[in-house]
């Protein structure tokens, strides 16, 4: 038993009501390792239901043709249900996921109906464009709904993810078939629910349920999908690249790993950086996509700032994510857990050292110590695997050139931090850094909706959040007639 009041159903979400259909995966509780529900797993037959519900609701509403403003009053009748609903939907996110339900009624949630809102606004902002030609012909660009997106979303912030994907979507006139992580699957089965008690025209949300080798590959290798957004690993993402040009060409957006550096020079604000260096990696036990897992710091300041680090990492608690108050988050499984704790010890073995942490917390579920390392080499493991958990390696450097050097990442290239006085010296590193966001003097997203996120190299393809996720979510047809 669960212990919680909220149904748990096994079931998928299409053409606008559940379907129950029989267990076959197991959903643990990461704060006790401990059973709480099931669910279905979708095979070819059941993805093909859903996007055949998404096609009809898209032909018999006509929602990608309505007037933009009827479509944006839809949504944000949706934002205003997922509001009202905040603290039960923030518990049905704590109950299987990492996410304390504290943090999550005030934040991921609210957040979610915030992004919502702000797609909604782009209904009618946004189309088309008149071109310069010759007096004899008229040019112009029109654009429109792809039809029906695929959607698969990660474990890690479940409910804010699904906002991402379906907020975007649906506001550019399409309906969506969406994938919620088979680890943290119920929040999203939610949002699809609400939609439909909003006014949203049934079968335009259809979720179904599964893990990614069988309903992964059947969305994004269904031809009646149009495009596929994604957001998981990198190694997820080649594999949805691979099933796509098996199975025809689709445009895709793709948000993957990283292994943030964040590059700390001598005359920063010391406190204010061990704040941002913190926050960079302990939210949500330093599982998203963006930590700040690599810390680099001028060896001028280095002791100081690794006194502070280890103060600050020595003041977390674990707590379960249904407690009143929101402790430090649980690592989502024991097997996510273990391969944790084998980086860490991996490093240690070959001679780094441990500045704190490197071990499990000594109580129920998985819960991991705040960990920093220190004396690694650039071919570590713990500084070219991204380790999704709350472990930040600590190396310095003597100059920029040493600094942007230490920065470079083979593979990955999604967020940096860049702490520093010097103005001229921020712009002159924000050009060279290679990764898709660069915060200077702070580290993390913001709640303006406005700006872009996604990475450069193997860390993705496309955005997601801002006007290039709306656009991302139509496609152009050029148009030129003689006059």
């Amino acid at each position: 038993m669960h212990g919680f009041d909220i149904p748990l159903p096994s079931a998928h979400f299409i053409a606008g009501r559940l379907v129950p259909a029989p267990e076959a995966i197991e959903v643990l509780s990461p704060s006790t390792g401990q059973r709480i529900g099931a669910i279905p797993r979708a095979d070819a037959d059941v993805v093909d239901q859903a996007v055949t519900a998404a096609r009809d609701a898209l032909r018999t509403s006509g929602w990608g043709g309505m007037a933009p403003r009827a479509r944006a009053r839809v949504l944000h009748a949706w934002a205003d249900l997922i509001e009202a609903e905040a603290a039960p939907l923030a518990r049905l996110e704590a109950i299987c996921s990492s996410r304390p339900a504290a943090q999550a009624e005030t934040g991921d949630v609210l957040v979610t109906a915030e992004q919502i809102r702000f797609f909604a606004e782009f209904a009618d902002k946004e189309g088309g464009a008149l071109v310069p030609t010759p007096d004899s012909s008229f040019g112009f660009i029109s654009d429109h709904p792809y039809g029906v997106i695929g959607a698969i979303t990660p474990w890690n912030f479940p409910i804010s993810m699904a906002g991402w994907k379906l907020g975007p979507a649906l506001a550019a006139g399409n309906a969506v078939v969406i994938k919620p992580s088979e680890m943290t699957p119920w929040t999203t089965l939610r949002l699809a629910e609400l939609s439909v008690q909003a006014g949203m025209p049934a079968g335009l949300i259809n979720v179904v349920m599964g893990d990614g080798p069988v309903t992964g590959n059947a969305i994004t290798g269904h031809s009646g999908i149009d495009k596929v957004s994604f957001t998981g690993s990198t190694r997820a993402g080649a594999a949805i690249m691979e099933n796509i040009a098996r199975h025809g060409i689709k445009p895709m957006t793709l948000e993957l790993g990283g292994k943030s550096p964040m590059l700390v020079f001598e005359d920063c604000d010391l406190d204010l950086a061990a704040e941002c260096l913190d926050r960079g990696i302990m939210p949500n036990a330093g599982q998203f996509c963006v930590a700040g897992s690599r810390m680099l710091v001028h060896e001028s300041i280095a002791e100081a700032l690794a006194e502070r680090l280890r103060a600050r990492f020595a003041c977390y608690r674990p707590a379960d994510t249904l407690a009143p108050e929101a402790g430090f988050s649980p690592i989502i499984s024991g097997r996510q857990m273990a391969r944790i704790d084998s980086i860490v010890q991996a490093a240690a073995a070959q001679g780094a050292e441990i500045l704190c942490g490197g071990q499990a917390f000594d109580r129920e579920g998985s819960y991991y110590q705040p960990t920093l390392i220190a004396g690694v080499t650039q071919y570590s493991p713990a500084v070219t695997e991204e380790i999704f958990g709350p472990v930040a390696t600590f190396q310095t450097f003597r100059d920029e050139e040493e600094a942007m050097t230490l920065a470079a990442h083979p593979t990955y290239g999604l967020a940096a931090g860049l702490f520093t006085g010097d103005l001229s010296r921020a712009l002159r590193l924000t050009r060279r850094l290679e990764a898709g966001t660069v915060w200077v003097n702070r580290y993390g997203r913001s709640r303006d909706h406005i700006l872009p996120t996604g990475g450069w190299k193997a860390s993705g393809l496309g955005k997601d959040l801002g006007r290039e996720a709306y656009l991302a979510n139509r496609r152009t047809k050029s148009v030129l007639i003689d006059l």
